[in-house]
């Protein structure tokens, strides 16, 4: 069973069902709203979960009904809660998502997650040192992110960057990922090259391993091993909500790593596939027996 820790985000999905995107100014009626349990990090830990990894969270909640909901519903997932750390005074994170024709548009509020620190990533160092791999995003502060990647490679621990939400990195911190997980707007940003650069290109010139999602196209990789992009074609699917697909790709490329890179990607292409056929970011996310199922078709 992989050992898999994920550095990062854990929210409260608040979702409204919309038939279009209302305007600027414009009130627009929904057909549904939903609470769902979300946030990068904690997506990614129980996409992990649920194809059967052993996963621990490193994080923070707030004292609050969302906090309690959190923490239950991530204890019932079964993933191990000792490194996350509950806050006095302070709310958890939110995320109001508009779903609409197949797509989102999401406005996150980080809360707790804003005082997740390096000091409680170095706690988890005993949980990080025995992991086969650790995951960490950018949706909390940035020096937690650059310790994890210390502590990552000082460990010799492989260290999956998930760069979102997009913004410009530090060589440093691309040069210490152990795979870099973007797609084409967050690659272009994290290197602060124009967006209009063709993705292949922008991988060529990332100095470390990138894994590139592409949606519904699938996905590239390039390591040291493939010095030239390599294209893992997507499933066909019929789309209900894309939310989650990117966290549900990142956790399953954690859990199927150590089969190496090629089958970690065709694997995480089929763990997405499946994540947007239902709705919601964690309500989607498959099993180990529904990706096989899907891989065998």
């Amino acid at each position: 069973m992989p050992r898999i820790v994920v550095v990062g985000s854990i929210n409260m999905d608040l979702v409204t069902l919309a038939p279009r995107f209302p305007g600027p100014g414009e009130t627009l009626l929904g057909t549904r709203f939903l609470t769902m349990h979300g946030g990068k990090g904690a997506n990614q830990a129980v996409a992990a979960a649920r194809l059967g990894a052993e996963v621990a969270m490193v994080g923070a909640l707030g004292h609050d009904s969302f906090g309690d909901q959190l923490h239950a519903g991530l204890a019932k997932e079964g993933v191990t809660l000792d490194h996350v750390t509950r806050l006095d005074g302070e709310g958890s994170g939110t995320a109001s998502i508009t779903v609409a024709e197949g797509e989102n548009q999401i406005i996150v509020v980080p809360a707790a997650n804003a005082r997740v620190t390096p000091a409680q990533v170095e706690a988890a160092r005993t949980a990080i040192a025995r992991a086969d791999a650790v995951l960490v995003q950018l949706e909390i502060p940035l020096d937690a992110v650059e310790a994890t990647l210390r502590l990552g490679q000082h460990e010799g621990v492989p260290v999956i960057l998930n760069p979102a939400p997009a913004q410009k990195l530090p060589a440093e911190w691309l040069q210490r990922a152990s795979y870099l997980t973007p797609n084409q707007h967050e690659l272009a940003t994290a290197l602060g090259a124009d967006a209009q650069t063709d993705f292949r290109e922008l991988m060529r010139r990332a100095p470390c391993p990138v894994v590139l999602t592409r949606g519904g196209e699938g996905a590239w990789y390039r390591d040291g091993a493939h010095a030239e992009p390599v294209h893992q074609a997507g499933f066909t699917v019929e789309v209900v909500d894309t939310t989650g697909a990117g966290d549900t790709f990142n956790g399953a490329l954690a859990v199927f790593l150590h089969e190496g890179l090629p089958q970690a990607v065709r694997k995480a292409c089929a763990a997405a596939a499946l994540s947007v056929t239902r709705l919601g970011a964690q309500g989607g996310m498959p099993t180990a027996r529904e990706m096989a199922a899907l891989l065998a078709r």
